[in-house]
């Protein structure tokens, strides 16, 4: 018997949204240049914590469908009293709102709009921090 995706909690398409924006990340920076594993490691962690995913949230939320607005903002609500030490209440939540809705459009197969809005994370300068290509 097939799950409907949205019977999902926001927390559980976070969880499996983290996994598929650090791989997306992580292959990012792997195909832009040959570098050490420290080397990668250091610069995956650099696009891949609550700050970082939260700007890159802010960065796609103009382009979001009705649909898409409605997963994130079901993500960034989830939770509301958890906050991980060393980060900011609002990044945490906007973090999690970006992974629940990768989650959800992992699970609902549409790759292409999530190379999409990963792409424009890239364009909005998600590498800034240093260049990664």
């Amino acid at each position: 018997m097939e799950n409907n995706i949205k019977n999902y909690s926001p927390l559980a398409l976070a969880f499996l949204g983290d996994a598929v924006y650090t791989l997306l990340v992580r292959e990012h920076i792997l195909l832009t240049a040959n570098r050490q594993p420290a080397k990668l490691h250091t610069l995956s962690t650099g696009c891949v914590n609550a700050a970082a995913q939260a700007e890159a949230a802010r960065a796609v939320l103009p382009l979001l469908s009705e649909e898409e607005l409605s997963v994130f903002k079901r993500g960034r609500n989830a939770h509301p009293g958890h906050t991980p030490k060393n980060q900011s209440g609002g990044d945490y939540h906007y973090a999690t709102g970006l992974e629940a809705l990768f989650g959800y459009l992992y699970l609902n197969k549409e790759e292409e709009r999530l190379l999409s809005l990963f792409d424009a994370i890239w364009q909005n300068g998600a590498d800034k921090s240093e260049s990664i290509g």
